[in-house]
């Protein structure tokens, strides 16, 4: 009977790409790919350490990993390794290897040489790192494609520089061998993930080169950017939006309003900056869809800078916000700064960006009404309905007659309906 295995993944993209090109080579080699909950042979948690709450929770479900089969592999793997390997080697006593960023890409020949009972050194190449197989069946109707590890920037409160390494850019034909790969599987969104994908240069092929280079390839697919700094690209980026291809969202890292607090983050841009590049891209897509990430409670955050945050996002209208209270991450130079914020402060600003992530959300969404998305149907639920994201990544349902997943339709919105969040209801144009 064939081995079965359970992925937990957690934070960003980049790990989803990974977990999924994992447990694509694990199903190719006749490992059952079972739910987390339930009991397996073999547990594989991509972790995250970007806060302390990501840590906290990465290792709370490691700990639930052998609440099914006392007996299983255990494998704990990614950044928080990175971060806290000898830690997590005392603490955590369920865990049978613990694996880095570098050797990730190996766990299989990890897995596969334990249970033939040799022993694997996963070796540390310069390009393990871009070695995953391209992902067949995975966790998600859009296809992951990384094309870009580490970063260079070091800003003050970030620890990503030292779990992740330095900016590294994987090679062109690579790249565009592994999208035409995913499309020839039948996937219809890439996903372009990394880092930080704006600072692509391999060989002296930028970002928007790269980019440009995807949408010509042949087949009925879209392209995604996923989260990217405000840093690094030019005005030709903005000019590739008009490309039918290449969906109008930008999740734009933004991190606060305050040009103060920017300086004191080594953000490499100014909100001043950052305006301008939405300005220019709303010119070319006036209905452009920009989503970001802000933190809360920086250290010297006054009053005024955090209302100078307020006032932007009200300004901008981001149509989600992903807000963070401040963690502190030891070896970063932001954990050495004075007039740190109590954690009550930041609850409670957290809770205004919030609310109004929460009105801006509802307000971008409405003015979808009336207008058609090009959704991609990622499941038809209980009720009948289709559901899946139009191209501006904004939530869409619609009567699912004769239609089937991983397609897109278009998709006429007639209202706003609210239920764990805004979703778009429309009707099928046919």
């Amino acid at each position: 009977m064939s081995k079965s295995i359970a992925f937990k993944t957690l934070g960003c993209r980049l790990n989803q790409y990974e977990t999924d090109a994992l447990a694509s080579r694990f199903d190719k080699n006749n490992y059952r790919i079972v739910n987390y909950d339930d009991a397996a042979d073999v547990y594989v948690v991509n972790t995250c350490t970007v806060t302390g709450q990501a840590d906290h929770k990465s290792k709370q479900i490691v700990r639930q990993a052998t609440k099914n089969n006392k007996d299983a592999v255990v494998v704990v793997a990614g950044c928080m390794v990175n971060n806290h390997r000898e830690k997590l080697e005392e603490s955590l006593d369920n865990v049978t290897y613990f694996v880095d960023n570098e050797e990730k890409s190996q766990i299989f020949d990890l897995i596969d040489a334990h249970y033939k009972g040799e022993v694997y050194h996963p070796k540390k190449t310069g390009n393990s790192i871009f070695s995953y197989e391209a992902a067949d069946k995975t966790f998600h109707t859009r296809s992951m494609i990384k094309v870009q590890d580490g970063c260079d920037n070091f800003c003050t409160f970030c620890i990503i520089p030292k779990v992740r390494g330095r900016a590294t850019s994987r090679p062109v034909d690579d790249i565009l061998k592994n999208i035409k790969q995913v499309i020839g599987f039948g996937y219809k969104e890439i996903v372009l993930t990394g880092v930080n994908i704006g600072r692509y240069d391999y060989e002296g092929i930028r970002f928007e080169d790269l980019l440009e280079r995807i949408l010509e390839l042949p087949g009925d697919f879209r392209v995604r950017i996923s989260s990217i700094e405000a840093d690094g690209f030019s005005k030709k980026l903005y000019e590739l939006f008009r490309h039918p291809k290449l969906t109008p969202h930008l999740h734009l890292c933004l991190q606060s309003g305050s040009e103060k607090i920017l300086l004191k983050m080594r953000r490499m841009y100014t909100a001043k900056e950052f305006r301008r590049i939405m300005d220019d891209i709303w010119k070319v897509v006036p209905d452009f869809n920009f989503t970001t990430d802000v933190i809360v409670g920086f250290p010297g955050e006054t009053e005024e800078d955090f209302q100078e945050t307020v006032d932007f996002v009200k300004d901008a209208g981001f149509s989600h916000i992903h807000t963070f209270k401040y963690s502190m991450r030891q070896e970063t130079r932001a954990a050495r700064m004075s007039d740190h914020i109590t954690n009550k402060l930041k609850a409670e600003r957290s809770e205004i960006i919030r609310k109004l992530a929460d009105e801006n959300k509802e307000n971008y969404r409405r003015s979808f009404i009336g207008k058609t998305q090009q959704v991609l149907v990622e499941k038809i639920d209980e009720q009948g309905f289709a559901r899946g994201y139009g191209e501006h990544y904004i939530p869409v349902k619609f009567k699912a007659d004769n239609v089937q997943r991983n397609e897109f339709y278009d998709v006429r919105i007639d209202r706003l309906e609210v239920e764990d969040e805004p979703v778009l209801v429309g009707s099928q144009r046919l």
